[in-house]
């Protein structure tokens, strides 16, 4: 073959097939998606940028609560960190990843909490309460307190951290059962004296620690984690293999598990008491509805002996937000923008079932959270972590109230199992 031949057949060839190059993992998962990561990237700056100038102005614990409460919000949304939902989970459908993740938040507060304990009081048989530690009295109260706040969470599908990081998903249920929490709180407040004195007054207030040491109560409490992780998983189902994704879609879309969610509360949990106080969610909400009494004329002056007893709730405060509120705003914020960013911000017309349940159950949630002196952040986790015995009677009284309220209300009709 003659060069010019050999020249026409190589231009007469059809071009050789070149694929498409690939885009990267971190481009793919911006095609599409920039207008809600560029929102919020801006959103999580605007916190960044209010923490600055709170702290540079002398506010320091302000602009530290807002920093815990948009770390707060973003785990809540990521891992799904919703108690109910948790315990549901391995109800239905005897899936104990959740609460697993739960007990991890636990083990590891406590370890945390324990630590700097240890640093403020050494001896823990002297009598003295770690400060402004959740441990509040053990009695009847604290249990129909319990039962009040599961039924709530059944009815309402979640506990109040978590209305608070689904309303940054648009819930529809969550705005009335937040309504419901405050309406409860006035109900706590309306009927407190009567309870205070028949129920909680005489009650003992148990610090583990004062009566095991540190070690043994820590012992004791890794020992009925480890009994009630063999329990949840003894029966668990049989699980899928879980597809592998891309980094970026297993951070920003996909549910991070369990564990992994409670380990960094678990660490969160102890910052923040560390450096400002024990996690909870329901003191400005608390607060706020103390007010909205008070003008109303419907709560009682005097509340007998709440303002001396330690719990996640609130004195009445002025118009400005408290730490706690602002903790609050950075778990709805941070909760929204990392929503945005997994797709998850689906807002939708609220059903009239969607809004009987958020108020029915919101009102029960806020009325546990009174008499509780505290919700599933405040009494349950935090004050287990600080040792309380208080915190055990809760979580034993909240599953009870939630499993019964679920046997009860799916037999008679009234609450669906979710699709």
């Amino acid at each position: 073959m003659t060069e010019t031949a050999m020249v026409e057949s190589a231009s007469a060839a059809p071009p050789a097939h070149r694929p498409a190059s690939a885009l990267s993992p971190a481009r793919a998962f911006l095609v599409g998606r920039w207008p809600a990561v560029s929102l919020a990237v801006g959103i999580l700056l605007t916190i960044t940028i209010i923490a600055y100038i709170s702290h540079g102005n002398g506010h320091a614990r302000t602009a530290l609560s807002l920093m815990f409460g948009a770390a707060f919000g973003i785990v809540l949304q990521r891992a799904r960190f919703c108690f109910f939902c948790m315990f549901r989970e391995w109800f239905d459908e005897r899936d104990p990843r959740g609460l697993s993740g739960l007990l991890v938040a636990l083990a590891v507060g406590m370890i945390g909490t324990f630590l700097v304990f240890g640093a403020w009081l050494p001896d823990a048989s002297t009598g003295r309460l770690p400060p402004d530690a959740f441990i509040g009295p053990v009695g009847p109260a604290l249990v129909l307190a319990g039962l009040s706040f599961g039924a709530g969470m059944a009815i309402s599908g979640s506990c109040v951290s978590a209305h608070l990081y689904r309303l940054g998903e648009g819930s529809p249920t969550a705005p009335f059962a937040l309504v419901g929490v405050l309406l409860g709180f006035i109900l706590g407040f309306v009927s407190w004296n009567p309870i205070y004195l028949a129920l909680i007054a005489d009650a003992q207030v148990i610090w583990l620690p004062r009566y095991l040491g540190y070690a043994g109560a820590l012992m004791g409490a890794m020992a009925v984690l480890s009994l009630l992780a063999y329990a949840i998983h003894r029966n668990r189902a049989p699980r899928g293999v879980t597809p592998e994704v891309d980094p970026f879609t297993a951070i920003f879309v996909s549910r991070w598990p369990a564990w992994i969610g409670g380990a960094i509360i678990g660490v969160l949990a102890t910052l923040s008491y560390l450096r400002l106080a024990p996690l909870g969610v329901t003191a400005e909400l608390g607060a706020r509805a103390r007010q909205i009494a008070g003008v109303a004329g419907v709560a009682p002056t005097r509340l007998e002996g709440l303002d001396s007893l330690r719990g996640c709730i609130a004195v009445v405060r002025d118009l400005a937000l408290s730490d706690n509120g602002v903790f609050v705003l950075g778990v709805i914020a941070a909760s929204f923008a990392a929503a945005l960013v997994a797709g998850q911000f689906a807002p939708s017309w609220p059903t009239s079932r969607q809004v009987a349940q958020g108020l029915i159950g919101g009102t029960l949630l806020g009325w546990g959270s009174m008499i509780g002196l505290g919700c599933t952040v405040g009494t349950l986790f935090s004050g287990i972590s600080a040792g309380a015995l208080s915190g055990w009677v809760f979580a034993a009284a909240i599953f009870g109230g939630t499993a019964i309220t679920l046997w009860g209300g799916r037999r008679a009709g009234l609450l669906l199992r979710p699709r």
